[in-house]
């Protein structure tokens, strides 16, 4: 419980797909108060954000912090890919990306850097899932009435070592392994990467093997936040996997009871752990 004196203003900014839905109210039922600031061509217009600002265009959104005397602030959502006019930098974004891309050594060392831009100015940049515990799994252990057998284990504990493997070269976060590493994530991303493995895997009549979606050794979770959901779920039935492999208290689980529901639906297990 935060002291009744604490300032409770936080600024969450929004892109796309549906975890800015689930992480305003997650925050407004954790006693937030919750301005939501879209960025444009990316944020669902339905979420309904107080003010919608371009990617290059952030100086508005940090003025209007500035004067709402907002000093947190939450990313949450994708970014796709933005079209020129979006990346037009005003002034206070042209500064900052000078500054970030002088740690271009991989995405986790940009937001890093961005991170730490933002705390020069007085604000605290922070992880929804600290504020609001109930966008992860908080317990390690099965999720879903389907438990990994004995033969899964193997598959659980190579898919756990890899991705931490690939994560400490700020490569990606996802790996599936079926005795061996079928594939990992790099630039593509979660979704493209299941979308090889559901191809590849199409006349497999047997499920066997693991998803794994791991947080990074390292990992700036205040930015860069791993997240699985339905379609997560989806894919992975669709590739003939067994089941999926995430952290506790930091992937972020995108509705978890549907996501839950889906998997119990498709027969795949999902296991939480602390490592």
């Amino acid at each position: 419980m935060r002291n009744k004196n604490t300032d409770n203003k936080i600024a969450l900014v929004a892109g796309a797909l549906d975890l800015p839905f689930f992480t305003r109210d997650a925050l407004s039922r954790a006693g937030w108060d919750v301005f939501v600031v879209g960025l444009k061509n990316f944020v669902n217009p339905a979420l309904n954000p107080d003010i919608t600002v371009r990617l290059g265009g952030a100086g508005r959104a940090i003025r209007e912090f500035k004067r709402r005397g907002i000093k947190k602030l939450v990313f949450v959502g994708s970014l796709g890919h933005p079209n020129l006019n979006d990346l037009r930098p005003d002034f206070w974004t042209f500064i900052t990306l000078m500054k970030i891309m002088k740690h271009q050594r991989g995405y986790d060392s940009m937001a890093v850097a961005l991170n730490n831009i933002l705390e020069k100015q007085g604000f605290e940049i922070v992880a929804a899932q600290d504020l609001a515990p109930e966008l992860a799994f908080e317990n390690a252990g099965v999720q879903t009435r389907a438990k990994p057998a004995k033969s899964d284990m193997a598959n659980i504990e190579r898919a756990i070592e890899v991705s931490h493997t690939i994560g400490a070269a700020d490569i990606g976060a996802s790996v599936v392994v079926d005795k061996q590493v079928i594939a990992v994530e790099a630039a593509e991303g979660t979704a493209k990467m299941l979308e090889r493995v559901v191809t590849m895997r199409t006349n497999k009549k047997k499920a066997s093997g693991v998803f794994a979606k791991m947080t990074k050794p390292g990992q700036d979770l205040r930015i860069d936040i791993p997240a699985i959901g339905v379609d997560t779920v989806n894919a992975v039935a669709d590739a003939n996997l067994r089941g999926i492999v995430v952290n506790t208290k930091t992937c972020f689980v995108v509705n978890k009871p549907a996501v839950i529901a889906q998997a119990n639906k498709r027969k795949i297990f999902i296991v939480a752990v602390d490592e």
